[in-house]
């Protein structure tokens, strides 16, 4: 799947300068794990965000949904500063930028009905619908990810993992956010599944018109969705750029070590010949 690149005069999101440090202990200097980090996503696309686990990927999504603040830098969200944001303003946000995470079985209330669980954020945004309203826009909204809309009167241990993801997909969409933060979203699923989950999230953005921060360690996952990608090494953005263009002619080192990692059909081929076969590909 190829994505064309998307422009906009003002960002939706932009995040500058971002540092990001963790506490030592007593006397010790803290650890830095994000390095001045720069990210911009405009209205209708997805940024591909890639790197290994520990180099900072998460924490950025943490800071941008307002888990955490920075210890330096600024996010902006229509041009606003929502960096110090407080509370009441992190609620009303919510009604704009939701998130989906990894892992679809501890994402659920076990004891909740899936019902209950996909119609919270409305519920905490709108408190003037009536439950009919609510149910009816729950089992719409089961519909669009592809679910029976009398899913939502059973539990989660009634699903696969894709089902759960789908579930959770439509908890972050209930309300129409702008942006969704997907964290991983596939990372724990099979691979015939995540293929579908990705073309879910694909005709959603585009049925939506949703912008996506897509995170992943996967440099093909990544580019299956995405309109740009970066790169995170040890907690600096290392490239940047169109997905096809860094998946098919990446310039930093980094980024070719990913790219020779990409599963290949034939496992007797070199990884140096891997990457010669994927950029010649494209």
């Amino acid at each position: 799947m190829s994505r064309t690149d998307t422009a906009s005069a003002q960002p939706l999101l932009s995040a500058h300068g971002i540092v990001l440090d963790y506490p030592q202990g007593f006397r010790r200097k803290p650890a830095r794990v994000l390095h001045g980090v720069d990210i911009d996503i405009a209205e209708g696309e997805t940024l591909g965000l890639v790197g290994e686990s520990g180099s900072g990927k998460s924490s950025l999504a943490n800071i941008v949904l307002g888990f955490r603040p920075p210890t330096e830098g600024h996010i902006r969200f229509r041009g606003r500063d929502i960096t110090g944001a407080g509370r009441r303003e992190r609620r009303a946000l919510s009604a704009e930028i939701q998130a989906v995470f990894q892992d679809p079985y501890s994402s659920l209330n076990p004891t909740r009905r899936v019902g209950t669980s996909i119609a919270e954020p409305l519920l905490l945004q709108s408190s003037s619908l009536s439950r009919r309203d609510v149910a009816a826009r729950v089992r719409d909204m089961l519909v669009r990810v592809g679910l029976p809309s009398d899913a939502a009167d059973r539990y989660p241990a009634h699903f696969s993992g894709g089902q759960r993801q789908r579930i959770a997909i439509a908890r972050a969409l209930i309300i129409n956010p702008s942006l969704v933060i997907c964290d991983e979203p596939v990372s724990a699923l099979d691979l015939s599944v995540q293929a579908q989950i990705l073309n879910l999230l694909a005709e959603l953005q585009e049925s939506m018109g949703l912008s996506y921060l897509f995170i992943a360690h996967d440099l093909a996952v990544v580019r299956f969705l995405s309109h740009r990608m970066a790169v995170m090494h040890h907690g600096r953005i290392v490239e940047t750029g169109p997905a096809e263009r860094v998946y098919s002619a990446p310039t930093d080192p980094y980024t070719r070590q990913l790219l020779a990692a990409v599963p290949d059909p034939d496992p007797d081929r070199a990884p140096s010949q891997r990457l010669t076969v994927a950029q010649d590909s494209r």
